[in-house]
């Protein structure tokens, strides 16, 4: 049976070292056990990347370590992808001013995820988005994507 693919952006594992939000990363320390038993298929982007390597140098570092626990894809944007993001924007689902956001969104349908994971409610986690992402990638003939936060991915696992 295929592994189901999980896409996550870059809030998801900065709140592995969350202080300042004491719940969100107890969650997302939980959820990063689960995806180091490898029952999930990870992807990353470049984006993910480059946005970690701004962080403070010590979480930065920290952040990369804590990727290697992981078996990751690693995705780049190309052109198609920039279009869908491009698309997305254009359609008033994400602001322009928000282009990254869109780009995860655009990365994780172009690479087929079954589910975007992230802690971004502003622009992902969000009715608006998930109908509109979804309008557009069907009409574009792209399969759907869910946008989960990490929470209601354990709590689907523990109901199964």
């Amino acid at each position: 049976m295929k592994k189901t693919k999980l896409y996550l952006d870059t809030s998801v594992p900065s709140f592995l070292f969350a202080d300042d939000s004491p719940e969100k990363r107890e969650v997302t320390i939980q959820f990063w056990d689960i995806l180091k038993m490898g029952i999930y298929d990870v992807v990353i982007s470049d984006i993910l990347l480059t946005e970690i390597s701004k962080s403070e140098r010590s979480l930065a570092q920290d952040l990369e370590n804590k990727l290697t626990e992981l078996v990751l894809e690693i995705v780049s944007v190309n052109e198609d992808v920039y279009s869908l993001a491009q698309k997305y924007i254009d359609e008033g689902i994400i602001p322009q001013t928000y282009q990254d956001d869109a780009l995860h969104i655009a990365l994780a349908t172009f690479n087929e995820a079954d589910a975007l994971i992230s802690w971004n409610f502003k622009h992902m986690v969000k009715l608006k988005t998930i109908r509109g992402v979804n309008g557009i990638n069907r009409m574009l003939g792209f399969k759907e994507l869910e946008i989960l936060t990490p929470q209601s991915l354990i709590q689907e696992d523990n109901n199964e």
